[in-house]
């Protein structure tokens, strides 16, 4: 039953709660039955032994759950900038999202990051504004807050009764009761009541201004409000889901999590108001024989089709491939084909999971979401369908590893068990790289910062039991080019007896920033033998622009990869009785290295977009932290207790920065880094 599922993401900046909201919602839902804590080590979702260490979430993890007949697909997101492919791969294969905001911090950096992802993959989505018992507690205002910064209607559903120490429930604006909760039960039992004297103004007020929003969208409640007459529960909720689905307005809830305070009533908001898997906009594919777009139905009777969103490596069972079922099918023991690879591959078994427990399963069908056992060949953003309609969905995008340290094993033995481990972390994780130096020898990862490369190192040294050495943290530069030369390689050389010759010329000319790197030929191929130096045979062209392209990733003076670089081939002269693919392709690299050199060559480093949340008193030392590291202060918001400031810094300087931040603040200032743009490097390496 399509219209009793959801599929939904917990989003937010880290430390917003989004973990113990999830928490509470497998109590209520009976799922669990004792509330585990964050700070305790004992959260469900948390159950990976560095997530319990450092009290954050690391990996996503997904879980089922029933409410009101209801079966709700829940997948805990992590909050923190390093881990944002968790999020990513999350957002890519939900319906609908509950974004987790704090009530004194409203909208923070990576809340910012996270709700861009949503856009992106255009996911419906209702907020949640919790710690509303923290002093500096303010709903109305992060409504505001939203509304600016991501310029879209903002609509109460409810408002806090008190804040801070006075926070005692919220008033149901729909409804027009106030909730209040038991704190001996743990929130478990809560009351309905009549609103009071007190709050009757400031709820209708509010209510009125719900209504506004809901009638400017809905002409059903705008004929009611012009007759004078009050518009039913059910109508309101009717209307909130459609705006909802076409992401009109996005619904404002409100409570604490800690203090079990709200969380039903959200609950119920997601089955109310978010999409089932059947009325969110079809996933759309590419049909590999036709090579046309097509748009895939969410049915049960459709052809089977379903999206590798994510890899988790365990010791018993191997790589569980977590998929989102798009059409049809599948049962376990049967056969599906890994579209992208074109490889058949079985289906051991299929389980439903619940963090790190799981429970078996005979069929997974469209809209649901389960684990497979037995994929040998499956990364993440593969396709599995059926070998007779092959259709390969859209593939996610990661961004690039920005930080990298060396690692070596502790002995030669060691060396097949760290490779090994490094390629099952790898599989695991789209943003984490490895590879060898062909210079130095050495093993390098790369990640996406240092806590990121931190967690990896530390689940290899602990959960695989693999004896390795990690240097200190590198920073991937890039090379490219300043100025437009044209230059003419010639390569002649003897091998077993046959002369091998090429000759040819190369333009080399730098691109916009950000534009990437370009091979055009001017060259034509030629037809049946006649050549010259604008028609030569197509695997001569073909062996130009390998030998280019891989010329791009061995760097110009440093070794560092090429960016925005534009090449073009001006003319190739090929002789029938010497010229070889082998050696145009060695002249295409090497003419390419010539022309780079002087084309006035230049180092690019990574430059970080810094967002720094600091108590009023120490902004001025935070400030001058990130001057003192080259960096360029951007703009500050003002919010009630805590200031934040937005600047650009070059990565390289930002090693250690956290300490640093730490000590000038009382620990007290927390800030968070992307990527933002890679800039000349001024003086060299």
């Amino acid at each position: 039953m399509l219209e009793k599922m959801r599929n939904i993401g917990i989003m937010a900046h880290i430390d917003a709660g989004k973990t113990t909201t999830t928490e509470r919602i497998l109590f209520y839902t009976g799922k669990i039955h004792r509330i585990g804590e964050i700070d305790d080590g004992a959260a469900t979702m948390d159950w990976m032994a560095q997530e319990q260490e450092r009290g954050i979430t690391i990996q996503s993890a997904a879980t089922t759950t029933y409410w009101r007949d209801f079966q709700i697909n829940i997948i805990d997101t992590p909050g923190h900038v390093d881990f944002t492919a968790e999020v990513e791969r999350s957002l890519r294969v939900l319906d609908g999202a509950v974004a987790v905001l704090c009530a004194v911090g409203g909208v923070q950096p990576q809340t910012e990051t996270v709700w861009r992802q949503a856009d992106r993959y255009k996911v419906p989505r209702i907020c949640f504004v919790n710690k509303m018992d923290r002093i500096g507690a303010d709903f109305f205002s992060v409504m505001e807050d939203v509304h600016k910064k991501f310029a879209i209607e903002t609509v109460p559903l409810q408002i806090p009764i008190g804040s801070a120490e006075s926070f005692s429930g919220v008033i149901d604006l729909i409804t027009m009761e106030e909730i209040t909760w038991d704190e001996a039960s743990e929130g478990e039992k809560f009351e309905r009541k009549p609103i009071s004297d007190t709050n009757r103004e400031a709820a209708e007020n509010w209510r009125e201004k719900m209504l506004d929003v809901i009638s400017s969208y809905s002409d059903e409640v705008t004929e009611l409000l012009l007759e004078g007459e009050e518009p039913s529960a059910e109508l309101i909720k009717k209307e909130l889901r459609k705006a909802v689905l076409n992401r009109q307005y996005i619904p404002f809830l409100c409570g604490s999590a800690r203090h079990n305070t709200g969380v039903q009533p959200l609950i119920d908001a997601i089955v109310d108001y978010l999409p089932a898997p059947d009325e969110v906009a079809p996933a759309e594919g590419i049909q590999i024989k036709k090579e046309e777009t097509v748009s895939i139905p969410c049915k049960e009777s459709g052809v089977p089709l379903g999206l590798v969103f994510k890899i988790q490596y365990d010791r018993e069972a191997g790589s569980l491939c977590y998929v989102r079922m798009y059409s049809g099918k599948i049962r376990a023991g049967e056969q599906v084909m890994n579209i992208g690879k074109k490889k058949r591959e079985r289906v051991n078994r299929i389980l439903r999971m619940h963090s790190n427990k799981s429970e078996s399963m005979d069929t997974v069908q469209a809209g649901d979401i389960a684990v497979f056992i037995g994929l040998k060949t499956a990364q993440t953003g593969d396709t599995l369908g059926s070998e007779g309609m092959p259709i390969l969905l859209e593939s996610m995008h990661f961004p690039e590893p920005v930080i990298s340290v060396a690692i070596e094993p502790s002995s030669l033995s060691e060396r097949a068990k760290l490779k090994e481990t490094l390629e099952i972390l790898s599989r695991e994780d789209p943003t984490f790289t490895a590879r060898e130096d062909a210079e130095t020898g050495q093993l390098i990862i790369s990640g996406m910062g240092e806590l990121h490369l931190e967690v990896l190192t530390t689940r290899m040294l602990d959960d695989f039991k693999v004896s390795a050495r990690v240097g200190n943290p590198q920073v991937t530069y890039r090379e490219s080019v300043t100025a437009s030369v044209e230059h003419t390689e010639a390569f002649s050389k003897m091998l077993g007896g046959k002369e091998n010759t090429a000759k040819l010329t190369l333009k080399i000319e730098p691109r916009k920033r950000g534009e990437g790197n370009l091979f055009t030929s001017n060259v034509k191929e030629a037809v049946s033998g006649a050549y010259s130096s604008h028609a030569v045979p197509k695997e001569i062209l073909e062996a130009i622009k390998h030998g280019i392209e891989g010329a791009f990733g061995s760097g110009i003076q440093y070794g560092y990869p090429c960016v925005d670089v534009g090449v073009t081939l001006l003319s190739a002269e090929y002789d029938e009785l010497s010229s070889t693919p082998f050696a145009f392709e060695a002249a295409s690299a090497m003419g390419f290295d010539e022309a780079c050199r002087k084309a006035s060559p230049e180092l690019l480093e990574p430059v970080m977009n810094v967002d720094i949340a600091s108590p009023k008193e120490f902004v001025g030392d935070a400030m001058s932290l990130v001057t003192q590291r080259g960096g360029l202060i951007l703009g500050m918001d003002s919010k009630t207790d805590i200031d934040v400031v937005h600047a650009q810094a070059p990565m390289a300087k930002m090693f250690g920065f956290s300490t640093d931040l730490r000590s000038v603040s009382q620990g007290r200032a927390s800030f968070a880094m992307t990527f933002s743009h890679f800039e000349v490097k001024k003086g060299g390496l």
